[in-house]
């Protein structure tokens, strides 16, 4: 695995200097150029907790991936860039404020003067280094905090006007390894009651909102306002090319 074939698959060239700026522009860079995706579970391709196989996938073969894929990848970045970086674990919130499997979401922590959460492999969230100190921070997809809920729990919150702030994720900032994942991992990408295993998702960040295609809808989001495509299957190949740089024959 090489450090600069990856800074090339995000269009980094900037300095690799150990800090915050650093880091915001590496996850900014990743969650512009890679995107989340679905596709190979879909496809019935098994996803191994192996980071070499990620770098092959996700750098090699220009695909994007879900989390313990995207965020494990990050993470052998960052530590080989010199940051003090480690995987933790997270528990979704459904929308209808059920929970998903505990811990099936991998994260990652970066301890700098504080620590941060960043997660490249969650879709359509925060996009900058947030603190677990409480903070909030603001980006292009809207405002966002962690609430403490006791030592090393944390909820990553978004606000939503009126309806306050709404929890996406409960972290858990324990040490996890990828093998940690084993069962969770296995689960997302073979269960019917997995998110993951039901419909092709494709989802990649934009300078100013994001392109998802869900199933055969292409959304558009730009600066609040949706616009909504059905693709029919025969031109998913050159949606997929165009919008997203994957091609699946590769």
């Amino acid at each position: 695995m090489e450090v600069e074939r990856y800074l090339q698959r995000i269009n980094w060239s900037g300095p690799d200097e150990v800090n915050l700026e650093t880091l915001l522009q590496l996850q900014e860079h990743h969650m512009l150029h890679i995107p989340f995706e679905n596709l190979d579970v879909i496809r019935k391709v098994r996803i191994p907790l192996d980071v070499e196989a990620y770098f092959r996938k996700v750098v090699l073969n220009h695909r994007g991936g879900f989390c313990y894929e995207l965020n494990g990848l990050f993470n052998w970045l960052l530590q080989s860039l010199g940051f003090n970086s480690r995987l933790a674990s997270a528990t979704v919130r459904r929308p209808d404020g059920g929970w998903t499997l505990s811990g099936s979401h991998a994260c990652v922590i970066v301890e700098m003067e504080k620590p941060y959460l960043v997660d490249v492999g969650f879709g359509d969230s925060v996009r900058v280094p947030l603190p677990l100190t409480g903070e909030e921070r603001n980006d292009v997809s809207g405002t966002y905090r962690l609430a403490k809920l006791e030592d090393g729990c944390f909820d990553l919150q978004k606000w939503q006007n009126e309806n306050g702030w709404e929890t996406l994720y409960r972290l858990d900032t324990d040490l996890r390894s990828l093998n940690d994942f084993d069962e969770v991992c296995q689960y997302n990408q073979t269960s019917p009651q997995s998110p993951f295993t039901r419909r092709p998702l494709v989802t990649l960040a934009t300078p100013d909102g994001r392109l998802t295609l869900s199933g055969n809808t292409l959304t558009t989001t730009s600066l609040d306002k949706k616009h909504k495509t059905v693709i029919d299957d025969k031109d998913m190949p050159t949606v997929l090319q165009q919008d997203f740089g994957i091609d699946l024959d590769r």
